[in-house]
């Protein structure tokens, strides 16, 4: 493979990287500060493709001119990810460490109490990497070969700038398998003995990191949730895929005269049902177990009517090839929520679906109006948290799509 100059300074490690050329020409989206290189964009010569998965690569223009450092697999689509600029830095603990002290000194300035997202990938310029903060625990996602790669080193570095007393792996997601890595969860740090406390806009709840869904909470709806309940006191809130009751436990603090939260899964409103009560709201708050759309249809058919309905699913389209069948059932679901929603009354409508983008999404919220054949209006659009930053060169991390709809 070419070799390439870099500083006689720099670290040993630095000199004895591979080094992955560029096709001629195909260096400009990252020149412009886009984080990844896709595999078409590569001199995919067989010393490239013998690399082991996830090693740090300098980065070099089809004149083998280096560009920056990056952890590289030549199988996915997403053949290398960005680490740094200077395709002379050393990606040790110190490092990360560093990277990881950034990423907490801005959620330090942006919330008053340690639960949030704390290391947001790309974002955060950290590639694959996902840890959210519980207080004094942590639960981390390695969803890349790379991160899997340097784990001792960023867990020693979460050590160096956090000194967690619990960590919690969740690498059971299904990117995992793009990048050759089996799945697992694990506790690595300390004992993990019962869910995790946490606050949220005043709220208490319960997580569980190891058995719920990805992380164990979703903070990326925090202001979502917060905008929500400020609009709930006296009101009859139903909260559809309730999961852990973050929309309809905090509207219930707010104020909400009722509040009924709709979940399959048995776990996660017993978990919601004992964050009521820690609220002392639990009198008037209910919880049923059952299918989102079986619901919506019998309780359309029984005539109910809510003030808020709030209609935050899982990913339906998690795959381009899954864009079309996902896309009806977010109508279907659209259509069944605002069924039940009363006149003047109110519905938030979120996906967390990347492959549906914001038109695609705008066009899921106009169907509202035309299946329920009400006029109404749209009273915000947002996205994810500030804890959730989105890359400038990356559309996918701005994931989120989210909107409040009045009805007439």
């Amino acid at each position: 493979m070419n070799s390439i100059n870099v500083e006689e300074t720099a670290p040993k490690g630095v000199l004895s990287r591979p080094v992955v050329r560029l096709q001629p020409g195909r260096q400009k989206r990252l020149r412009a500060g886009h984080p990844w290189v896709f595999s078409n964009e590569i001199d995919m010569t067989a010393e490239a493709k013998a690399i082991p998965p996830g090693t740090l690569v300098t980065l070099a223009d089809g004149g083998g001119n280096p560009l920056a450092v990056a952890s590289f697999s030549p199988r996915p689509l997403v053949s290398a990810r960005v680490l740094d600029r200077d395709p002379g830095v050393a990606i040790d603990r110190a490092f990360l460490a560093g990277r990881i002290r950034a990423a907490l000194d801005l959620r330090t300035r942006l919330f008053e109490s340690p639960f949030y997202r704390l290391i947001w990938s790309e974002a955060d310029r950290l590639p694959g990497l996902v840890v959210d903060r519980y207080g004094d625990a942590l639960v981390a996602q390695f969803n890349t070969a790379g991160t899997d790669l340097l784990r001792d080193e960023i867990l020693g570095a979460l050590d160096d700038v956090l000194g967690p007393s619990v960590v919690v792996l969740r690498n059971d997601n299904t990117g995992r398998a793009l990048e050759g890595l089996p799945e697992e969860i694990a506790v690595v740090r300390g004992v993990l003995d019962g869910p995790l406390e946490l606050v949220e806009n005043g709220a208490r709840f319960l997580a569980d990191p190891a058995g719920g869904q990805k992380t164990g909470w979703f903070f990326d709806h925090r202001e979502n949730r917060a905008r929500v309940a400020s609009l709930a006191n006296g009101m009859r809130v139903l909260d559809v895929y309730s999961y852990l009751g973050g929309f309809g436990i905090q509207a219930a603090v707010a104020g909400a005269k009722e509040v009924v939260c709709i979940d399959s899964s048995r776990g996660a409103l017993e978990l919601a049902q004992r964050a009521a009560s820690l609220n002392g709201v639990e009198e008037c708050c209910d919880f049923v177990r059952g299918e989102a759309f079986a619901e919506l249809a019998r309780r359309g058919e029984a005539g109910e009517k809510f003030d808020i309905v709030v209609a935050d699913p899982p990913a339906f389209v998690k795959s381009k090839k899954d864009l079309r069948p996902g896309l009806k059932g977010y109508r279907k679901l659209l259509r069944g929520s605002a069924k039940l929603v009363a006149p003047g009354g109110l519905l938030f409508a979120a996906s967390c679906s990347h492959h549906v983008d914001a038109a695609a999404f705008a066009e899921q919220l106009r169907g509202v109006f035309r299946d329920s054949g009400r006029q109404g209006r749209v009273l915000y659009s947002g996205g994810a948290g500030p804890d959730h930053p989105i890359h400038p060169s990356l559309p996918e991390s701005a994931y989120l799509k989210g909107a409040l709809l009045q009805l007439d």
